[in-house]
């Protein structure tokens, strides 16, 4: 069967104009996928807000109640980069919610893909370039929390070092934390993953899927996760704004699938999320169409 989506329409809220994050890329990318066949009814579920208990497995109650009443002094704010508008807070708390409803999704089925997701410069006090709060890490505490899994393991592709992740999750063996990026790019000050490969600028597809996909079938065998949570952010595009490194539309399908298979092959589940991406809208929701595109394929390959 394909792969269970998880989308809310309200993920895309309205934003100034001349601002420079894609808010719009939510709705696009479901239009897009349905447009592809790439989503049909069967397939979308749509979450409820994450719980303010469960959002309290990593964030202080202080900082998500300032944020969600407009409290953030200006230089919180500033470090965020979004507006604490009363849509933005909806969600906020929804797409949190998302990312765990995905990664429950793949536990039953295999393979979940969420239309949002990756939110990774969040710390549990703090919000960053554009994260309000870590969802995956909330994903991952809450169903360590009930049991659901033992081990996770979380595989971060996104051009940007998942620091916030890594700092959450820094000196719990339950979550093994992976992250891949240009190692000139945001943040400035890196935190200590447990693997983090440090990528050149510049980089091109031979060179970065020899570079990132070496090392995974050895991790996975010897943290042997229950899960997978893949943020599979398409900002190492050689046309993203924010990027630095040099990879092609067909260098990102190759990363998305070889993920998966590494993964899937081994029968370990795999919830995915979009992270981040940078580029003139049309050309980056078909950039984050291509790890749905991966799902569909893989799982057809496979017989999920």
């Amino acid at each position: 069967m394909p792969p269970a989506l998880v989308y809310h329409p309200a993920y895309s809220v309205p934003l100034p104009s001349s601002h420079r994050f894609p808010m719009a890329k939510f709705r696009l990318l479901h239009e897009y996928l349905l447009r592809h066949d790439l989503a049909r009814s069967e397939q979308l579920h749509e979450p409820m807000p994450i719980s303010r208990r469960e959002l309290e497995l990593v964030h202080s109650r202080p900082y998500h109640e300032a944020f969600s009443r407009d409290r953030l002094n200006p230089a919180e704010q500033r470090r965020i980069g979004l507006p604490a508008t009363q849509p933005l807070v909806r969600r906020s708390w929804l797409a949190v919610g998302g990312t765990l409803l995905t990664a429950r999704l793949a536990l039953q089925q295999g393979l979940a893909c969420h239309l949002a997701g990756g939110t990774h410069h969040a710390f549990p006090d703090h919000g960053s370039g554009f994260c309000i709060f870590n969802d995956v890490a909330v994903a991952a505490r809450v169903l360590l929390a009930e049991g659901a899994v033992r081990r996770l393991m979380v595989i971060d592709l996104d051009v940007h070092q998942g620091d916030g992740t890594a700092a959450i999750f820094a000196g719990d063996p339950r979550v093994f934390t992976l992250s891949a990026h240009a190692a000139s790019n945001f943040p400035l000050h890196k935190q200590t993953s447990d693997h983090d490969l440090p990528l050149a600028d510049g980089l091109d597809d031979d060179a970065y899927l020899a570079a990132v996909g070496g090392g995974i079938p050895e991790l996975l065998e010897q943290v042997q996760p229950d899960l997978v949570i893949y943020n599979a952010g398409v900002d190492p595009h050689r046309d993203d704004r924010l990027g630095r490194l040099s990879l092609s539309d067909t260098g990102l399908m190759l990363r998305d699938r070889m993920v998966l298979e590494l993964c899937l092959r081994r029968r370990i589940p795999v919830a995915t999320v979009i992270g981040g991406g940078y580029d003139a809208l049309e050309a980056l929701v078909a950039r984050h169409g291509l790890v749905f595109r991966a799902a569909a394929e893989t799982a057809l390959q496979l017989g999920l």
